[in-house]
């Protein structure tokens, strides 16, 4: 009889432990057969509210619902067995109190099986990330380059050029460090202040457009895989042109349509007229 070694799936403690250790592999996901194929190779997938614009072609991340994010989280959990799944919390969902925090991020953790949220904010929602906490809810926090706040920054702004903003970005993470979250999410900001938040906290730093020097580095999937169409942003590399391979593969299926090369049945099953 043959054993099996049983697949622990990453923890969120595991992921704060890795702080100076070994740095963090992240990517997004939000259908199965990616999630599928990431699993082996990263320690987190998140959910991001980025499927807004990659999934459903939106202009911005704030339109997405709960609802969407915990059945395309649920997808993900299904279809892994090794990585660390953390869901973001959409635009409205948390804002507005703890209280409604709580109720929203426990219905997306139930539903769909997810390890963490993610939420983005100031200082101002370190309340909110205790509360969470407090109440059995890993938090992952996002500070920086926010698109969730993009109406009130002008659009997706790299942050922190400024003595001001970056000092404010340095008490945003340590706001949320202080309030419980076990690891915080840096978009957008100078490889300078990327580095110092990094040597700063005692909880890792996961980079997205921020410095090598953070404890580990987060991308849209879609953005190194040449699936987000012209808009790549300037820090992602694609590493592969996917998106050529599906358009080629569905020009030769077209065409062998249309000149009526495509098999019949008889051919792919050996079923006979």
């Amino acid at each position: 009889m043959s054993v099996h070694a049983e697949v622990r799936r990453i923890s969120v403690p595991q992921l704060t432990a890795r702080k100076g250790q070994q740095k963090i592999a992240a990517l997004t996901a939000y259908i199965a057969p990616i999630a599928r194929l990431l699993d082996e190779h990263l320690d987190m997938i998140l959910v991001g509210d980025s499927t807004a614009m990659v999934g459903y072609g939106m202009p911005d991340t704030l339109s997405i619902t709960t609802g969407m994010l915990t059945a395309h989280a649920k997808a993900v959990v299904e279809a892994t067995r090794q990585v660390c799944v953390v869901v973001d919390m959409p635009f409205g969902s948390y804002q507005e109190s703890p209280e409604l925090a709580f109720r929203n991020a426990a219905a997306m953790m139930a539903g769909s099986g997810a390890q963490a949220i993610k939420i983005e904010g100031t200082a101002a929602l370190a309340p909110t990330t205790r509360f969470l906490v407090e109440r059995g809810v890993p938090v992952l926090a996002h500070v920086g380059l926010m698109p969730q706040y993009m109406n009130v920054m002008g659009g997706f702004k790299a942050q922190g050029f400024n003595d001001a903003v970056a000092e404010r970005i340095v008490r945003d993470a340590l706001a949320h460090q202080e309030a419980g979250a076990f690891a915080v999410v840096l978009e957008g900001v100078t490889e300078a202040l990327g580095r110092r938040i990094t040597e700063t906290l005692s909880i890792p730093t996961i980079g997205i457009g921020a410095s090598p020097a953070c404890d580990g580095q987060i991308l849209v999937t879609e953005d190194i895989l040449g699936l987000s169409g012209p808009r790549i942003p300037k820090f992602a590399r694609q590493f592969a042109d996917v998106g050529s391979i599906i358009s080629g593969a569905a020009a030769q299926y077209a065409r062998e349509v249309r000149e009526g090369s495509f098999p019949g049945l008889e051919n792919c099953f050996g079923v006979k007229k």
